[in-house]
């Protein structure tokens, strides 16, 4: 079951930069920037969900690829879960195209997969369950 929007991932050519204008121009408060595999990232923490900033570090990459084919702007949409297998299955068993039908960690360490946006109206989703504290 979802249990709301965990974060807003927004694909951005210049982490740097793409930080700088939210924190001068929302006075918004940015993370440290963060890496995993090729990306290099930073929170904005609002009130209930997040934004991520996501940048490629490699011509290659997946954020890279995506900005070269749509631009600049919003990459998925992630739906915290409580039981993400349990989710996937779901979702599979209705005929939905995943990207991962087994979660994997992410930097933080909490449990993440993906659904096709084939599936979702062109968009990218993301499940994610985080880790227990």
């Amino acid at each position: 079951m979802i249990k709301k929007i965990s974060h807003i991932g927004l694909a951005v050519e210049n982490l740097e930069e793409a930080s700088a204008f939210f924190r001068e121009n929302f006075t918004l408060s940015i993370s440290g920037q963060e890496r995993f595999g090729e990306l290099v990232f930073s929170f904005i923490p609002l009130e209930g969900t997040d934004l991520e900033l996501l940048q490629s570090t490699t011509s290659d990459g997946q954020i890279a690829k995506f900005i070269q084919k749509k631009g600049q702007g919003i990459h998925h949409i992630s739906f915290e879960v409580d039981d993400i297998q349990a989710e996937l299955d779901r979702l599979k068993a209705k005929g939905i195209k995943l990207i991962n039908e087994t979660p994997y960690l992410n930097a933080h360490k909490d449990l993440v997969a993906f659904i096709h946006p084939k599936s979702t109206f062109g968009v990218l989703i993301e499940l994610i369950q985080p880790k227990q504290k």
